[in-house]
């Protein structure tokens, strides 16, 4: 968790962007790297970046991967999940952000669209387009075969009553 948001953080520093936002989806558990979420959520606070977690997954058991078969399939077990609210909610906190808890996907796209509606930014959009017209050589392909048959029509085709 803590790698992931730092290397957020680091992609958005630079950003001349009126809303600088990352959404951090997870459990919350900060199983690898060396970096701590409460430090990368200290950096995106300095450099103006606000942080909105999402805590997910279920309490207690639930199926996950586990092996990989040689065949590519994955093998999967019941395994313990946990969920550090405590950290997602500091990290949050932190960032000016907020904490999200989903349970379903129903609830995700609600919290999806509170948080759009929390982010707002209006920004300038230009439109180009640039047009190639292609008939012009089919276009003349074809007047040509109409010439050519109307020729042949006229001398080797022709018929004799």
């Amino acid at each position: 968790v803590g790698m992931g948001l730092a290397t957020a953080v680091n992609r958005l520093r630079e950003s001349e962007a009126k809303s600088r936002v990352i959404i951090l989806l997870t459990d919350g558990v900060n199983n690898a790297g060396n970096v701590q979420p409460v430090d990368a959520a200290q950096i995106a606070a300095q450099f103006g970046i606000r942080v909105y977690t999402i805590g997910v997954g279920t309490r207690g058991k639930a199926l996950s991967p586990v092996a990989r078969y040689p065949n590519g399939k994955y093998r999967y077990d019941h395994v313990d999940v946990e969920i550090d609210e405590e950290m997602l909610q500091e990290v949050a906190a932190r960032t000016d952000g907020r904490y999200f808890r989903a349970t379903d996907e129903a609830k995700l796209r609600a919290i999806y669209a509170e948080i759009d509606q929390l982010e707002k930014t209006r920004i300038k959009v230009t439109e180009h387009s640039r047009r190639n017209e292609e008939y012009f050589p089919l276009a003349l392909a074809g007047s040509g075969l109409l010439l050519l048959g109307l020729l042949l029509d006229r001398s080797l085709f022709r018929t004799t009553p």
